[in-house]
């Protein structure tokens, strides 16, 4: 086994029986409080994630919404930090991020305390961007000791157009994956009907979730909305 512990059963798993009449405590032990049970804590989701312009935020919030209506899971909203200046951001027409509702992730460490993850970031050419891969490398400590090891993980991401990227943004990223031993949940075709649905424009493919910004003025549509919040649910089948 890793040192991260990867073979450690899933939380959801049932406890094995015990005897009907277990024998008596010593004393001692009797009269300590009992430690809360594992089953009455919520299991957590972190959705950490990188949005310039808003459009993999929009997903993001869509997904908690899908992770926390699953009864005894909880989705956890953490932004990555950003690495331009502000001087660069203006001259991008970034608006600024409110960090008050969404903060910034601590550390690489408090990944350590999820059950999974979903990544959510826009493409650069084609790959992840660097805001991203920055938080990425930030995470050796936690390679060092396969401090993650087991833990299932998804994507989804925003690209400028059709072409641009929905498929390989998200592949090229599963590396990050593989060196901590994670596992990659990709959602397929579990969606549905509306994978095949050709009457709009539409992201999101088998590898996650998606959004197309356009020139930076399109919103999210309901299907692409919808599609974030069913990965949400779908990778509570993994934890």
């Amino acid at each position: 086994m890793g040192k991260g512990g990867g073979c450690v059963p899933s939380k959801k798993k049932r406890v094995p029986a015990v005897a009907s009449d277990p024998p008596p405590a010593p004393a001692s032990e009797s009269a300590e409080a009992e430690p809360p049970s594992a089953a009455s804590a919520k299991l957590r989701i972190f959705i950490v994630f990188y949005s310039m312009y808003g459009h993999v935020e929009g997903l993001a919030r869509r997904m908690k919404a899908g992770v926390d209506g699953i009864d005894g899971v909880e989705g956890v909203l953490y932004r990555v930090p950003e690495t331009l200046p502000a001087e660069v951001l203006e001259l991008m027409k970034a608006p600024e991020k409110d960090e008050t509702a969404i903060p910034v992730i601590p550390s690489a460490a408090e990944m350590v305390g999820a059950d999974g993850f979903l990544f959510g970031f826009p493409t650069r050419y084609g790959c992840m961007a660097a805001q991203m891969k920055a938080f990425f490398d930030s995470t050796g400590g936690l390679w060092k000791e396969q401090s993650l090891a087991g833990k299932p993980a998804g994507f989804f991401v925003s690209t400028g157009t059709q072409g641009g990227g929905q498929e390989t943004t998200a592949w090229t990223a599963v590396t990050q994956l593989a060196h901590h031993g994670m596992l990659f949940v990709p959602i397929g075709y579990t969606f549905g009907a509306g994978m095949f649905n050709m009457d709009s424009i539409r992201g999101g493919t088998p590898y996650g979730a998606g959004v197309y910004a356009g020139d930076g003025t399109r919103e999210p549509s309901d299907m692409e909305l919808a599609l974030a919040e069913h990965q949400g649910i779908y990778l509570n089948v993994f934890i």
